[in-house]
């Protein structure tokens, strides 16, 4: 296996969407890659900021592309009150990419991954699209849903949740720049985010399937990454995402700070470090070839 430094740059592929919307993604293939991995960043989150966690899985042997979201870092669009979209365009997004990924490495399989919204959107669209996708690695993922939280984040989670479609559509989108939370995200991607955080239950607009039946038919193994003192995502609401996967294998391993080699992790703190990760992917990986 070619080993790979973390001096070497992600291959940057451009894709574009039908609606013409294009966007980079950045991909590491190790020579004598037999398995590719497609990760979905967190919300707000440009695909630059994993380009470590690409890196690493190079060097564990596993191909990794990293998808950029629509309106965040490389995208050609920015959200706006003229420019509006929701789960079902990102969802679209996530199979341009995967398509891209795809071509540019001929024979390899494919994984699916994400980080927080990302990896309940991999869960969403593995569950609308039929793809060769032979797993799902997840970190920092479970359902936003207010009633998983404990108290002192319960009530004003409860009351951010309702807000903020309240924001968005007052400026036209949500700034989340300027509030401290998220990137600038669209009036759609918000209304669909904080349903799924006030219901417990997601809900895509003009999608065939509904979001919820379509999760159960979901039966790729589910590889479940967590870091213990990640309070943005606690047990309980790993637990509720598992919940609408009944007849998904599913595999959970926790992260503890010591694993790191720092004080503490958090929700975005591995982003740092993310070797354990990509050792945790890879092994995964092995076990299911």
């Amino acid at each position: 296996m070619t080993t790979i430094t973390l001096s070497s740059a992600p291959r940057l592929i451009p894709v574009r969407a039908a609606d013409g919307a294009t966007a980079q993604i950045g991909l590491v293939l190790p020579d004598g890659a037999q398995c590719g991995l497609l990760w979905l960043p967190a919300m707000g989150v440009a695909a630059r900021h994993y380009a470590p966690l690409a890196v690493h899985c190079g060097e564990q042997g596993i191909a990794c592309a990293v998808h950029e979201w629509r309106g965040i870092g490389s995208s050609s669009l920015r959200a706006a009150r003229a420019r509006n979209w929701g789960y079902r365009e990102l969802l679209r997004d996530i199979g341009t990419s995967f398509d891209a990924a795809r071509a540019a490495t001929p024979g390899l399989s494919w994984l699916l991954g994400g980080h927080s919204l990302g990896g309940q959107l991999a869960l969403l669209f593995i569950s609308q699209v039929p793809a060769p996708i032979g797993g799902l690695a997840l970190i920092g993922s479970g359902t936003p849903y207010w009633r998983n939280f404990r108290w002192p984040l319960r009530w004003p989670l409860r009351a951010a949740f309702t807000l903020a479609p309240l924001v968005a559509g007052a400026w036209g989108y949500y700034p989340g720049r300027h509030l401290g939370f998220g990137g600038n995200e669209s009036r759609g991607v918000i209304r669909d985010w904080t349903h799924s955080a006030r219901s417990g239950r997601y809900c895509i607009a003009g999608q065939a399937k509904a979001a919820e039946a379509a999760l159960v038919d979901v039966r790729q193994p589910v590889l479940v990454l967590h870091a213990r003192d990640d309070r943005l995502v606690p047990q309980a609401a790993i637990d509720h995402l598992l919940a609408k996967l009944p007849n998904a294998p599913r595999e959970q391993v926790q992260l503890d700070a010591a694993d790191f080699g720092t004080h503490s992790v958090g929700h975005f703190g591995w982003m740092q470090a993310p070797q354990p990760v990509a050792r945790a992917i890879a092994a995964w990986a092995t076990r299911l070839a």
